[in-house]
């Protein structure tokens, strides 16, 4: 909290962003992702860098998933929520009749 205060009294346009709940007490994560979906709907852009690809994805307008430093996916974050590859690699979720390796 205190990195993105500093970061935000210079009037930024832009935060970015690189893994802010890593390491963090489940209510202070979400703490930093209210903060952070506040600081969006003030007009301030946000590039997000997070593992926590639940709690990114519901704050996100858009979103790419990398893979071994590569990008194999893009998307509106609603569309990559609702991928079931992405669903089943990195929500946790598994659909119906699919398998896991």
């Amino acid at each position: 909290m205190l990195a993105m205060g500093r970061a935000l009294m210079g009037k930024s346009k832009l935060l970015m962003l690189d893994e802010p709940s890593l390491g963090l007490a489940p209510i202070i994560v979400a703490d930093i992702f209210r903060t952070i979906a506040e600081l969006r709907s003030s007009g301030v852009s946000v590039l997000l860098v997070e593992q926590n690809a639940q709690a990114a994805l519901k704050i996100a307008d858009r979103a790419h998933v990398m893979e071994l430093g590569e990008f194999v996916l893009a998307g509106t974050a609603a569309e990559l929520a609702a991928n079931q590859r992405v669903a089943a690699s990195y929500l946790g979720f598994q659909h119906e009749g699919e398998t896991t390796i």
